[in-house]
């Protein structure tokens, strides 16, 4: 008997030794959320309950969790939870089948922003093994309100992308440039075409659309007679194409929102469009918050301000209960795009554009007290409304034009000619080789330095009076005298004083622009060469924005101003301080009023206001014998209020009336001012 008794009594020992030596709940569970926080979902899995894994195979658990986390794309998961103390965890030792409860925490980040939740996990403790029942161990009474409390009752996580407004832009008055307005999207309802070959015929003839893509729209496979198959999209203001095609039996519109240009072929260079996302540009951004439907910035500021115009998508997640409920778990609110308000004046860049009608050219518009840009035109142009909403081949058309409208001449640089010499007698006055009181005799049209040059000689346009002095040399734009001027100055000094006026150097500029070049190597070793630059011809090139910006020196005591596009720009910068002195400033401004009154701009008084500026001609010369196209300039501004200074191109002038560009210029500034002729007459 007593052998008995000290039989069950050892048996007794060891079960108690064998369930203290088990693992606690507190470290079990700690185990579980460890692998939850790393996404070890097959390692939870077999964590999981005898009854849990009958409800649930290991391919739905683990399936279902790495989709709900990669839809989220979850990371940074921490659980915590209310750990048992020492005395709960040896009272459960002397417990039968016992089971406890532990209440966890869980946060998460989400691409919607954090999720967090509170639960309670209850673990049972059985057998690790069915071979083994004497080793036991905790596991996990799992349901579905371990991924979310919500869904503890049934339900799914559902996922609500919200698309950013594009931002607009706007001119300097809030005029748009480019907003989001309704257009209509035109489409086809099949079960309703009368006749379906002909209207689809009479369909492609109206839009100018091949009759294929209508019909690949109409067999895709999620085509039913009564769905409306988008087609196109067109303006509410192409109201004879829309009667056209509402007249069509099957043929219906739906309002949406598209993106429009009021500017048109004015602003098209400037403002750009927007177009269907490429494969190309989704491979090479890092981005999130693009996909294959998307629409993206292709030219202009809309591709220059993509980031800023897109915004960011906003996203809710949310779970959609058996009942049809719905509770929002996660949200990133949506940020629209930021609208962009130019220094640009809608106003003035029509009047600019419209002057040049059929003609090429480009021209830039300045505040010369501000360096606020005011135009920025290149003509021809495109209209970004059709290229978004007109026929399939309005592409192809601008690009076998011959007068290249698709090319961005304000962005691009040019050989300005004579409206050069205003800058190249700046330097020389600066460099110390040019007294603008020095008169010199120049006799003939011609001139060459000798010998050296061989057979080359400049060519001025008209015989002088008398010695010529810088005022007179600007008078009649003679090229003589500032050839003589640069080879004086000589190679070197003439390239440091060219580069004071941002030659050779990255515009200082939020839109892209040419940098404005000496030559095409930088340098002028050759002396014709220096002698063709000082005029404005040779390999000098410059843009129609720098030119402008040049100007400014003579308006603002010696000191260039920095130009802005931007409204919220600080305004009044200088960008080149004291290219020359205040007192030389004003002879060269008083000089460009004189060129108006009694010079080679006289065509510019017929002007409403007092103007002064500079006229220039660029020959084009196919070779060294035989000539080309002219390109003709004028760069000028009111000499009293100078609140605008315009510099001027106009393209292939050599069959145009001679002045022709002063007469533009000047229908452009009566527009602006209209009337103040008369009223200073009286």
């Amino acid at each position: 008997m007593k052998r008995a008794f000290l039989l069950i009594f050892v048996a007794l020992a060891l079960v108690a030794c064998s369930k203290e030596e088990q693992v606690s709940p507190n470290e079990r569970f700690s185990t579980f959320t460890s692998h939850w926080s790393e996404q070890e979902f097959e390692e939870v899995y077999d964590m999981f309950s005898k009854e849990t894994k009958s409800n649930i195979t290991p391919e739905q658990s683990v399936e279902r969790y790495a989709k709900i986390y990669e839809d989220l794309d979850v990371e940074n998961i921490e659980i915590t939870f209310d750990e048992l103390s020492e005395e709960e965890v040896k009272a459960l030792a002397e417990e039968e089948n016992p089971s406890v409860t532990l209440p966890f925490s869980v946060e998460l980040e989400s691409f919607a922003g954090p999720i967090v939740f509170n639960y309670e996990a209850t673990l049972v403790q059985e057998p690790v093994s069915e071979e083994d029942d004497a080793e036991l161990s905790w596991f996990v009474n799992w349901d579905a309100g371990f991924i979310h409390p919500e869904l503890q009752n049934g339900g799914e996580i559902g996922i609500q992308p919200v698309q950013p407004v594009r931002g607009e832009i706007l001119d300097r008055n809030q005029m748009p440039l480019a907003i989001n307005d309704y257009v209509y999207q035109i489409g086809i309802k099949p079960g309703e075409l009368e006749n379906k070959e002909q209207s689809i015929a009479e369909m492609a003839g109206i839009l100018n659309m091949n009759e294929e893509k209508i019909n690949e729209a109409l067999d895709a496979d999620w085509v039913e007679d009564h769905l409306f198959v988008p087609i196109t999209t067109i303006l509410p203001t192409d109201k004879d194409i829309y009667d056209q095609l509402m007249a069509i039996s099957g043929v219906q519109k739906k309002d949406m929102t598209g993106r429009i240009y009021p500017g048109g072929e004015a602003t098209a260079h400037l403002v750009g469009y927007i177009g269907d996302i490429t494969a190309e540009f989704l491979e090479s951004t890092d981005s999130d918050e693009y996909g294959p439907n998307d629409k993206v910035g292709r030219r202009g500021l809309e591709q220059l301000y993509e980031e800023q115009l897109k915004g960011k998508r906003g996203v809710t997640v949310f779970i959609r209960k058996e009942d049809g409920s719905e509770v929002t778990i996660a949200e990133k609110p949506v940020e629209n795009g930021k609208t962009i308000q130019l220094t640009i004046d809608i106003n003035t860049q029509e009047k600019i554009f419209n002057v040049y009608k059929d003609d090429a050219g480009t021209a830039a518009a300045i505040d010369p007290q501000t360096g606020e840009t005011l135009a920025l035109v290149s003509a021809p142009s495109f209209d970004p409304n059709e290229i978004l909403y007109g026929t399939n081949n309005v592409w192809d058309d601008l690009e076998k034009d011959p007068k290249q409208p698709l090319v961005n001449r304000f962005a691009a640089s040019f050989a300005p000619g004579s409206v050069i010499k205003p800058v190249t007698a700046a330097a020389g006055i600066h460099a110390g080789t040019l007294d603008p009181e020095e008169t010199f005799e120049i006799d003939g049209l011609q001139w060459s330095k000798g010998e050296e040059w061989g057979d080359y000689k400049v060519t001025r346009v008209s015989l002088s009076n008398g010695p010529v002095d810088l005022k007179d040399a600007l008078l009649r734009s003679d090229n003589i005298y500032f050839a003589m001027q640069a080879v004086d100055m000589g190679s070197d000094a003439f390239i440091e004083e060219f580069k004071r006026f941002g030659f050779e150097e990255e515009f200082p500029y939020e839109y892209p622009i040419a940098t404005s070049t000496i030559s095409n190597n930088g340098g002028l070793a050759d002396e014709v060469l220096l002698a063709n630059s000082s005029y404005g011809q040779g390999e000098l090139e410059m843009t129609a924005l720098h030119l402008a910006t040049s100007y400014t020196t003579f308006l603002n005591e010696g000191n260039m101003l920095q130009p802005t596009l931007l409204l919220d720009e600080e305004t009044g910068q200088i960008w080149k301080e004291g290219l020359v002195a205040k007192e030389e400033a004003q002879r060269i401004d008083d000089i460009l009023r004189a060129v108006v009154t009694d010079g080679t701009a006289q065509q510019a008084e017929d002007a409403n206001v007092p103007l002064a500026g500079k006229t220039g001609t660029v020959e084009l010369k196919l070779t060294a014998e035989t000539g080309g196209s002219i390109n003709s300039w004028f760069v000028g501004y009111p000499h009293e209020s100078r609140d605008i200074l315009i510099a001027m191109m106009m393209e292939k002038t050599e069959d145009k009336p001679n002045g022709y560009t002063v007469g533009q210029f000047v229908d452009v500034m009566n527009q602006i001012y209209p009337g103040e002729q008369e009223s200073q007459d009286d």
